[in-house]
């Protein structure tokens, strides 16, 4: 078998294995991005912050840039946020002191574990910013 040939033959190997795995980055074309007309660009804002163990429970502001609304998640009207947290404490978007249009507030309950640490985000979208 000349090197050509086996040079071929070992692509043609690679592309089948490729696909068999369903390997996405590799076997398929990259997706398209939406038309910018239906696309809003969205920037992140978030309040932290950390307890020991046996601490009460705490509470942070997520600040709303001037100009921008809360953005909601794609096909929903539901706000889009994240809550990324470690450690054993429940925590949640405060629904008595949250308002999504002047206030976000972040609270935790109190630290069961050795160390927690939290972290509230939120998404806005500012395309209407004057």
């Amino acid at each position: 078998m000349s090197a050509l040939n086996a040079r071929v033959m070992c692509a043609a190997t690679i592309a089948l294995v490729v696909v068999a795995l369903g390997i996405p980055e590799l076997s398929q074309a990259a997706p398209t991005p939406p038309p910018l007309s239906d696309s809003t660009a969205t920037t992140e804002f978030n309040c932290s912050f950390g307890m020991g163990k046996g601490e009460a429970g705490q509470s942070c502001a997520v600040p709303i840039p001037p100009g921008c609304v809360v953005a909601h998640i794609p096909g929903t009207t539901k706000p889009w946020t994240n809550i990324s947290k470690g450690g054993n404490t429940l925590c949640k978007f405060d629904d008595k002191t949250t308002d999504w249009k002047t206030r976000i507030t972040g609270t935790c309950g109190k630290c069961k574990t050795g160390h927690c640490s939290v972290q509230f985000i939120v998404k806005f979208d500012c395309s209407q910013q004057k």
